[in-house]
Parts: C-alpha cells; structure tokens; sequence
C-alpha cells in the first residue's frame, strides 16, 4: 500500500498512525513475542497467525522478530550484579538441542540469589552440554566478575565436587547441600509401600537441634528394621554429612531459608512446562532467549492476575504471587538477623542505616 506522507523542511515530522518503515501494524511484534513465550515454535506461531487474523507471514519474518530481543537477554545476562548475596540457589534443567546432525542433552544452569532486603533475582543463565562441577565453577566465576565478591550461604544439589567448585571463587561461603535432594536420593531405592514410613524415619534427622542430634537420629534409622532393609538410605546420609550440617547450627528461621533450592526448582518446573512442547531447540541462544522470555512472560501473568485483584479483601484474592523475580523471601528479615549475628564483619559492610 502506498501512502504520501507529509514532509516539512527540516525533516523532523514522524507519522504517528503508520511509523516510518513499519511493516507490521497491531502490536504484531509483541504479538508474536508473546507466543514464542508461551512455548510455541515459529512454525506453530506462523500457522496460529494465519488461522486466527488472517496474516501470513514467512519463518524468516518471525524467526527475525524473535531475533531483534537476543540484544536485550545478552544485555541482561551480562549485566552488573550486586557486590554481596547473603544466600545463592544454584541449579540446572535438561534441555534437548542440535548439534550439527544430532540432537543432545544439554544443561541450562540457572542461579537465583537473594540481596539484602530478602527479593530474588535469577541472576542468569548459562547453557553447556553437561551439569558438572567444572563448568559451574565458570558459572561462579562469571557471577564474581559481574560483581559479587561474597555470598554466604550456596545451597545446591549433591553433585559430586560442586562444594570445591563454589569455594574455588568464594572459599569462606558455606556450601549446604539441599535437603530435599538428599532426601530423593536416600528414597531412590525405596519401595513405594515403605515410602511413608522412610521419609517419617528420617524426618528427625534434618529437624534435629544441632549436629550431634542428628547423628544420634541417623544412628537410630541405621539400627532401626527400615535402616537395614534400605542401606543405601543410610549411606546416602553418610556420604553427604559434611555438606548436610552447616544449616544445623542455624536457627529454625534461617533453616527455612536455606535448607532446599525448591525456589528455584518451582522456576525450573515452570520452565519445563514451556521447553517440553519444543522437541530440541537450533542453538543455545535459542534455549536462552526462551527461557529469559519464559520468565518474565510467568512474571507478567501474575502480576496482571494481582492487578485484577486489588482492592479486595484478602480472604477473596487467590492470585498467585511472584514466582522467581522480585519475590521476598518469608521472614527475611528474621532471617537477616541472624545472619549478621553469626557473621557480622562481611554482613555488617554491606547494611545501610
């Protein structure tokens, strides 16, 4: 369609109805963005467009949309960080990309740390072909040059050499093993019958006043008839008790805080839902664009089901709240508390009064 446009002297008149060089009008664009959010692939986008509003568009077209945003995730990716995170969750989901004529597994490592005043931030997301301990040591490192120079406490899975890993870049942050974790993996021999009653015999371990108590309720699942039937439960325990302490030395409103990553696992659930409907992705910068799509495309989603909400009682909002991204962490500020009590020459620098 052609248009006349009114010009003036200088040059300076910009069309407001129909912008200069558009090619898309309607919000195409966030239309098409949005839909690559939710999980769609570009073909699924490029037939749902043409049986819904009638516009046919080509692959490239909206393969170059969705291109124009990779500036903004490498932008967000690497953007400065804080100088200090009291507590940093640290863990990895499987995502199936090509190579060349194959498709492989690969591990797209997560990181979410919580800042002084309790609100997580995904901190990034990195992508290589397996979840080892050596490459989570770049992953650190990359966190350090961005900015952070000291974080607390690192809770993560019991990958084998992860704690070494994370000391390697901050070596006075105490490494605590999830509990949650260590839990599935003393149950991965269980029968399900005798599920219940495991997980209700080790449940005094983890809730144990102080390590020695501990011990002595590991003892006691050890003797018990459940602890010889399933050994492996027991050793798992032993093999991981040093990692599995350090939080027992920390009041209950600490433990909550730092004794599982299920923050970020609820994040990787969600993501998973998103990545499951795609096969394999063409690249990694594929995985991240989707995935940093994903996550504020979730974020926007409860906020417009909060926003629909307010001004009702509380009893009638049933909105979630944030998932990941600005959410504050339960008592955080007891926990904080705490924090700098046990460690108050690197908390007390970073506090503002």
């Amino acid at each position: 369609m052609a248009l006349d446009v009114p010009r003036d002297r200088d040059g300076t008149f910009t069309p407001m109805l129909v912008p200069k060089g558009a090619r898309r009008l309607g919000g195409l664009d966030e239309m098409i963005i949005s839909l690559y959010a939710g999980g769609m692939t570009i073909r699924d986008i490029e037939h749902h467009l043409a049986i819904t509003i009638g516009t046919e568009l080509s692959h490239e077209t909206i393969s170059n949309v969705i291109d124009e945003i990779l500036e903004e995730v490498m932008a967000w990716q690497n953007r400065p960080l804080e100088a200090f995170y009291p507590v940093i969750y640290l863990d990895a989901i499987i995502v199936k990309v090509r190579d060349g004529a194959h498709v492989r597994n690969k591990a797209a490592h997560l990181a979410v740390g919580v800042d002084l005043d309790g609100v997580k931030h995904v901190l990034g997301i990195w992508i290589e072909n397996t979840e080892g301990a050596k490459f989570w040591a770049s992953v650190c490192a990359d966190l350090a040059n961005r900015g952070v120079r000291d974080v607390l406490i690192v809770c993560c899975d019991g990958l084998k050499g992860f704690p070494e890993a994370i000391e390697a870049t901050w070596p006075d942050s105490v490494v605590q093993t999830c509990v949650v974790h260590l839990i599935r993996a003393a149950m991965r021999f269980v029968s399900y019958t005798d599920r219940k009653a495991v997980t209700a015999a080790l449940r005094p371990i983890y809730t144990a006043a102080n390590d020695q108590a501990a011990k002595a309720a590991l003892n006691a699942f050890e003797a018990s008839p459940l602890g010889r039937k399933y050994p492996h439960a027991v050793a798992t325990w032993k093999a991981a008790w040093e990692r599995f302490t350090p939080f027992l030395a920390f009041p209950p409103e600490l433990r909550r805080v730092i004794y599982t990553t299920n923050s970020i696992e609820s994040l990787n659930y969600q993501l998973r839902k998103v990545t499951k409907n795609r096969g394999h992705f063409p690249t990694d910068d594929a995985v991240r664009k989707l995935l940093w799509l994903a996550i504020c495309n979730i974020e926007d989603k409860r906020a417009r089901e909060r926003a629909k909400e307010r001004g009702l009682p509380a009893d009638k909002r049933k909105a979630s709240g944030r998932l990941i991204e600005g959410q504050v962490t339960t008592n955080w500020k007891h926990a904080l508390a705490q924090l700098a009590l046990a460690y108050p020459e690197r908390i007390n620098p970073y506090l503002t009064y």
